[in-house]
Formats: C-alpha cells, sequence, structure tokens
C-alpha cells in the first residue's frame, strides 16, 4: 500500500491505494502559507482515522500543479513515512505517448488521469476532470494523449458571477428543480448546474465528430458528482481515478 497525494489548487486530493483495491479518498484544503510540519500533521491524522500506521506504507508519490508547494507536500509526506517520495514530473516514467505542440506543459494531474485512463477504460475516450478548472483529456484509440480542452471550474464562474453582478450573491451549489427557474437563485442554479451539464455534453459531441467515433467518457474531481447526473451522455463517475494513476506511475517506477 502506497499514499498517494494530488495537489490541485484548491484542494488535495490523498488516499491510500494497492493493486488490488482503494482504501479511502479524502481533500483538505490547498494551503500555501502550511509549512512541511503542518502538512505531515494533517496528512499523520488522516492515516490515523483509518487506522494506517504510516511507516507501514511501501512508499509514496506526489503529482502537483502548484509548484510552490510540491516540495513543501513531498518533505512533510517523507517525514512521516520515512521513505524517498516521488513527484510526478520530468524523469519519472509514465508510459503515456503525449502528441501535443509542447508535452512538457501537460499538467502532471491530466497526465496521471489519462495514465489510469488507459489501464481503466476503452479507447478513445475523454477524461472531464471538474476542479478550479474543468479540463477535458482525449486520449486516442491508440492511447495517444492527442489534446483536450480547458474551461473556467464551476464554482469559479459562480464566484466571478457574484463578484461582478452587483445584484447577484454566491449561492450552494444544488440541483435545480427546474430548467426554466422561478425565482434568482433558481435562475443561478438552473445557469450554473444545468448550463455546466449542456456546455460538457456540447463538448462530447464536439471531441467525439473530431475522433470519427464515440469516446468512452470519465469524470472525475469535486464537483463531479454535482454537475454529471444532468449530463445526457452516458459518464462514468470515477472519484478514484487520480489515485489509481498515481499507483500506476509509481509501480513503473519500482521497476528494474
Amino acid at each position: 500500500m502506497i499514499l498517494a497525494i494530488d495537489i490541485g489548487n484548491t484542494n488535495i486530493v490523498i488516499g491510500c491505494i494497492d493493486a488490488k483495491q482503494t482504501y479511502f479518498v479524502e481533500r483538505i484544503s490547498t494551503n500555501l502559507n502550511q509549512t512541511a510540519l503542518e502538512y505531515a500533521i494533517t496528512f499523520k491524522n488522516i492515516l490515523e482515522l483509518y487506522h494506517i500506521n504510516p511507516r507501514g506504507l511501501e512508499g509514496a508519490i506526489v503529482s502537483s500543479v502548484v509548484p510552490p508547494i510540491s516540495n513543501t507536500v513531498r518533505l512533510s509526506v517523507e517525514k512521516i513515512i520515512g521513505k524517498p517520495c516521488l513527484l510526478v514530473g520530468p524523469g519519472l516514467k509514465t508510459g503515456l505517448n503525449i502528441v501535443m505542440d509542447n508535452p512538457a506543459t501537460v499538467g502532471s494531474d491530466l497526465v496521471v488521469t489519462a495514465v489510469a485512463g488507459i489501464k481503466e477504460y476503452k479507447a478513445p475516450f475523454l477524461v472531464i476532470d471538474m476542479g478550479t478548472a474543468t479540463t477535458i483529456t482525449c486520449v486516442d484509440k491508440n492511447h495517444n494523449y492527442i489534446g483536450g480542452a480547458i474551461m473556467p471550474g464551476v464554482r469559479v464562474s459562480l464566484e466571478s458571477l457574484a463578484q461582478r453582478a452587483s445584484q447577484l450573491h454566491n449561492i450552494s451549489l444544488e440541483s435545480p428543480r427546474h430548467a426554466i427557474g422561478k425565482n434568482t437563485i433558481e435562475c443561478m442554479r438552473s445557469g450554473i448546474v444545468l448550463g455546466s451539464a449542456s456546455m460538457l455534453d456540447g463538448m462530447i459531441d464536439r471531441f467525439a465528430d473530431e475522433l470519427g467515433e464515440e469516446p468512452t467518457v470519465i469524470a472525475t474531481g469535486g464537483l463531479s458528482k454535482i454537475i454529471i447526473p444532468h449530463c445526457r451522455h452516458t459518464i462514468i463517475i470515477d472519484d478514484g481515478l487520480l489515485l489509481k494513476g498515481l499507483w500506476i506511475i509509481y509501480s513503473k517506477n519500482q521497476q528494474c
């Protein structure tokens, strides 16, 4: 069993996983001001909640899209498990063929979910990751990472709307009862939730047109459970996709 951590702009996903199963998935807030010791205490407390001895873990791996704290988190993990922690990036084997103008610019989280998708699902496939940004990753039938799309995240859109429209305020993200809202809050929920779902449906259609066939579609990320049920396409929600990808990359880099 290893400790797998993905550092996002808003949340850090943490979990334990091995070849057989994912033991837990938790999220904490990303905090650029925390020290390695503070992160170490948080991670240790989470492991203790699940009765997991940090020193009994085989190893750890971290992926990150927040460079300022990547090394801080890596050091915090090494502090509690007493073993080296891998960091997804240059020099680490992923087995993914990235067909992009500049492969080095592809986010490590997108690489990790694509690696997991190749192992778990039929290609071609799309991975929709709904976090601070909503991203769509496309892997073709030959298992090449060929590109994708990046859009404002659901909460980012909602917060921007509330900040820039003086008569609108932040609301909780809940499923609207109808597409046609009868008051301001219902109208906003319809626009944010159903509008986001409709956008994803439309993007899936466009990706399918360019691929020349219908792809398998997988969704992950903290907001996927709110938006995806309203999509008209068949979309598989896999909340553990990132951790599965981190396990695969960790395993690839243990082979002699």
